[in-house]
């Protein structure tokens, strides 16, 4: 597929492996050196292949790889669930923090945080492709590993579509086609029954909270923002500017949601949800649509935001029968 920039090639396909889980991180300055004798011992050990598999990313890059990925670093949470998805999951030799699911991804080994990674370890471990997150890892961590040879493939779902297409385009990078392409179309075809079934629901004005402290919700543009419009829901915040704003309780108690959908410091944390009891003349608490979905259901945009999607569905059902 071709773009208006130039493809992406890695200059090396790193083969070695090490067993230790790393914890920490440091600067690129501090480490450069080690990174690049790491880098170069891998030099020379590209296989030639008649035809590159080539995916574009979502930076709008396309990323060409000789050989199918058999080594991959996945630099979010999400990143790592949707290797997974794409059937390449006995292929990811690193992950960062909180990358929880599936549970096997628990054993593999941590370079750190999304924000912040051991770039020492994270070389060492040979990486053959690295996933990364457009806007959650560190731009300049980030290019320090193209610097030294090895492809970036940037990934950032915006949208319900965009889920199934980056389980295809990972699974296409890493020759997994039937088993991507088997979760993808599962995805692409519940979420596409969700739509029609409640394509005439009668609406329901709803808060979505993603955040304490400070109070954050999310706008239309959002692909949770999106996945409310979905269910029949009228978004209380969905025309403001910014994907993740920041509000106050006197925003919401303003807007008067019918009701308030929260995740919460954990997969069964509701105490989000009951800080809104305070407030017995707002409507979603008057009438007791408080509800929780656990947020790794529909904050990561993976195969199972359609897991997610139904249970808001399903909230904001029981939202209609108590008018």
């Amino acid at each position: 597929m071709s773009t208006s920039m130039p493809a992406v090639r890695p200059s090396s396909v790193f083969t070695s492996a090490s067993n230790r889980r790393f914890s920490g991180a440091r600067g690129p300055a501090s480490v450069i050196c080690a990174l690049l004798a790491l880098a170069l011992l891998g030099l020379g050990t590209v296989t030639a292949h008649a035809e590159a598999l080539c995916a574009t990313d979502d930076r709008s890059r396309e990323v060409c790889l000789e050989a199918p990925a058999t080594r991959i670093a996945a630099l979010s949470p999400g990143a790592t669930e949707l290797v997974y998805a794409a059937g390449a999951g006995e292929k990811v030799v690193a992950v960062v923090a909180y990358s929880d699911y599936p549970p096997e991804a628990k054993e593999v080994p941590s370079v750190g945080s999304h924000t912040r990674m051991d770039l020492e370890a994270l070389v060492s471990l040979r990486p053959d492709l690295v996933i990364g997150w457009v806007t959650g890892n560190p731009p300049e961590q980030l290019e320090t590993l193209e610097a030294l040879g090895m492809p970036v493939f940037y990934i950032e779902p915006r949208d319900v579509e965009s889920v199934s297409s980056a389980v295809e385009r990972l699974a296409l990078l890493a020759d997994t086609r039937e088993e991507g392409d088997r979760v993808a179309t599962e995805y692409r075809d519940g979420m596409a029954a969700l739509a029609e079934r409640y394509a005439d629901a009668e609406p329901v004005t709803v808060f979505y909270q993603v955040w304490d402290e400070p109070l954050m919700t999310v706008n239309d543009e959002h692909l949770i923002g999106k996945v409310l419009t979905l269910c029949g829901g009228v978004n209380a915040f969905g025309e403001l500017s910014r994907l993740v704003p920041r509000i106050d309780d006197e925003s919401v108690l303003a807007a008067d949601p019918e009701a308030i959908l929260a995740g919460g410091m954990g997969e069964e944390n509701r105490n989000w949800l009951t800080h809104w009891e305070q407030y017995p003349n707002l409507t979603a608490v008057e009438r007791e649509n408080l509800y929780f979905v656990p947020p790794s259901l529909i904050q990561r945009p993976t195969p199972r935001l359609l897991e997610g999607s139904r249970l808001f569905c399903e909230k904001l059902d029981h939202a209609r029968d108590k008018r």
